[in-house]
């Protein structure tokens, strides 16, 4: 699985600092959907993809570009003058403090994630595990893991899946075509783009509910 095409919920840009506003968070956006390292789905794989994993990523993308737009225009009249920022609903606003949480931790996820600290489950969240140290692990490893505590640890898991669930959320309310009742099974599409992209040796969850090193 290692040198695959990818489609990821799990973004992996340079670091937005926490609570900076959304023209930091549109430059690490900017990398995001520059890099095609969001929902973009190489059509190599269209083929693989159900009608609702279509629909999924379609509004993911589509959820995500338009936090980047917004984030990204200035509000500057033909005359030179600053217009006021526009105005979000609180439901827009929060969809882009999930992307940029998301953004921001997601290099400490890839090295829980190699540490074995974290897996993917099949609710499409992260589920932690505990925080031994690897015998063989490499000095950059054992260096990180010194530096975080259990609580910051619990922190960062805890603010990666409730960043998660709201884009989950979310995308049931922007897509006309899904209900309540569609979250399950949108669940278990952003679980299955979020395995697919987990390195070899990443703990995941089986449909069969068991946890494998795949």
């Amino acid at each position: 699985m290692g040198n695959r095409n990818r489609s990821t919920f799990d973004v992996r840009p340079s670091r937005v600092r926490a609570g900076a506003g959304l023209l930091p968070l549109a430059l690490g956006l900017a990398l995001l959907l520059g890099g095609c390292t969001l929902a973009k789905v190489d059509v190599n794989v269209v083929s693989e993809r159900t009608s609702l994993e279509n629909q999924v990523l379609g509004t993911y993308n589509a959820l995500s570009e338009d936090v980047l737009l917004v984030a990204s225009v200035r509000g500057v009249s033909p005359t030179g003058k600053v217009d006021a920022p526009q105005k979000h609903t609180p439901e827009h606003q929060e969809a882009a403090q999930a992307l940029e949480a998301i953004a921001f931790h997601a290099d400490d996820v890839e090295t829980f994630k190699r540490l074995g600290w974290v897996g993917e489950n099949l609710e499409g969240n992260l589920t932690p595990f505990e925080r031994a140290l690897p015998e063989k692990a490499p000095a950059d490893l054992k260096a990180f893991a010194a530096r975080f505590s259990e609580g910051e640890f619990k922190q960062v898991v805890d603010e990666v899946n409730r960043s998660r669930e709201i884009l989950m959320l979310r995308v049931v309310r922007t897509n006309e075509n899904f209900t309540a009742k569609d979250l399950p099974a949108i669940r278990k599409v952003f679980a299955r783009i979020n395995r697919q992209n987990s390195a070899p040796g990443t703990k995941v969850q089986g449909d069969d509910g068991r946890w494998v090193n795949q």
